[in-house]
C-alpha cells in the first residue's frame, strides 16, 4: 500500500449477491470485477466456498476466481466456513482467505453449525494447510470476528470472550483478525472500544480491517472512527447491493462509492477513479433489473470544480 493510503475492499460479489435471491450471471459477474479493478480497486472478494445447495448464488466461485486471478495487481479475496471450503479456495488460487468465527456462539451453530472451540480447531487446520503451501504460494489468512458488535440471537457479547476468541484466531496460525458488524449494531463509539480492546488482546498489527453495515444509517460514522483509530482496510458493496433483513428497504452493506468520494474529500489516496467505479452500475443494473442499488454519490455527482486528487 505504499502508493494508497487506505485498501477499499470490494465485497458485492460475496456478501451482495448472497444477500439477494436472483443469481447474478457468470459473465456479468466476471465483468463487474473486470470493470472494478480498472477503476482501480485492489481487492475484491469474489465469492465464497460453500456449497451451492445452501448458496447457488455463489456455485460458480471457482470459475470467477480464475477469472479474477488473470486481472494484474488485483487481490482476490474469498470467504470459506471451513477447512473443506479453503481447500477447495487454495485449489482455486485465491490470494486472501477469509473464515468467520461468530464471537456469539448460538450465531455460530445456526450459522457454521460449529462451537467456538471447533472452528478454531479448524482455523488451526487451515493455516497449516497454508504453511504446507511454497512461500510464494501461500493465501493471506484472515480470521473475522462476526457479530462482534452485538447478535440478534445473545445481544451484546462480554469483551472478555471477543478477546478470548482473537486471541484464538491468532493463535491457531490467522495472519490478522478483522472486525464484522453482521448485524448493523455498530456505532462509533463501539468501533473505537472495540478497535481498542481486539489490539490489545491480538497486537496491534493483527487488526487493519473492519466490515460494516449502513444498517441503521451509521455505515460511513463507523468507518470514519475505524480511520480515526488507525485501520486501513475498509469493507463495502458497489451500489450497497445487499439488503438487510433488520432494517426493510435499507442497504445491508457500506456503498463503495460514496465510501470512496468521503475517502477522496478526506484527502486520503485509494488508487480509485469515482467517474469509472460510478460507472460500473450500469453492468450491475443491467445484469439484476429491478434490484436496488443505493447510494448518495451517484444520484448527486460530484460538486461542481470538485477535483479527485492525484
Amino acid at each position: 500500500m505504499t502508493d494508497i493510503d487506505i485498501l477499499v475492499s470490494e465485497v458485492g460479489p460475496r456478501d451482495g449477491l448472497q444477500s439477494i435471491d436472483r443469481i447474478m450471471p457468470t459473465a456479468a459477474k466476471k465483468a463487474w470485477i473486470t470493470a472494478e479493478a480498472a477503476a482501480g480497486l485492489r481487492e475484491i472478494e469474489v465469492g465464497s466456498f460453500v456449497p451451492a445447495k445452501l448458496l447457488p448464488q455463489l456455485a460458480d466461485t471457482a470459475e470467477i476466481v480464475a477469472h479474477a486471478r488473470t486481472i494484474p495487481g488485483l487481490t482476490v479475496a474469498v470467504l470459506v466456513p471451513n477447512a473443506k471450503g479453503a481447500a477447495a479456495a487454495i485449489a482455486a488460487g485465491a490470494h486472501k482467505i477469509t473464515l468467520p468465527l461468530s464471537v456469539s456462539e448460538t450465531h455460530s451453530l445456526a450459522n457454521l453449525r460449529r462451537t467456538h472451540a471447533q472452528v478454531l480447531a479448524e482455523a488451526k487446520t487451515i493455516a497449516d494447510m497454508i504453511r504446507a503451501l511454497p512461500e510464494g504460494e501461500r493465501p493471506h489468512f484472515e480470521g473475522s470476528l462476526s457479530t462482534v458488535f452485538g447478535c440478534t440471537l445473545e445481544g451484546a457479547i462480554p469483551d472478555a470472550q471477543i478477546a478470548r476468541l482473537a486471541e484464538g484466531l491468532m493463535a491457531a496460525g490467522c495472519d490478522e483478525v478483522g472486525l464484522s458488524d453482521t448485524t448493523g449494531y455498530a456505532d462509533p463509539s463501539a468501533v473505537k472500544r472495540l478497535i481498542a480492546l481486539v489490539k490489545r488482546a491480538a497486537g496491534d498489527d493483527a487488526l487493519t480491517g473492519i466490515h460494516l453495515h449502513n444498517t441503521r444509517g451509521l455505515g460511513l460514522a463507523n468507518a470514519l472512527m475505524a480511520l480515526e483509530c488507525g485501520l486501513t482496510t475498509l469493507d463495502s458493496s458497489l451500489g450497497g447491493l445487499g439488503g438487510c433483513p433488520f432494517a426493510p428497504g435499507a442497504s445491508g452493506n457500506i456503498v463503495t462509492e460514496d465510501l470512496c468520494f468521503m475517502l477522496a474529500a478526506m484527502g486520503l489516496r485509494t488508487g480509485i477513479d469515482l467517474d469509472a467505479l460510478v460507472a460500473v452500475r450500469s453492468i450491475l443494473a443491467d445484469a439484476l433489473p429491478g434490484e436496488p442499488l443505493f447510494g448518495f454519490l451517484p444520484d448527486a455527482g460530484l460538486p461542481l470544480g470538485w477535483r479527485q486528487s492525484a
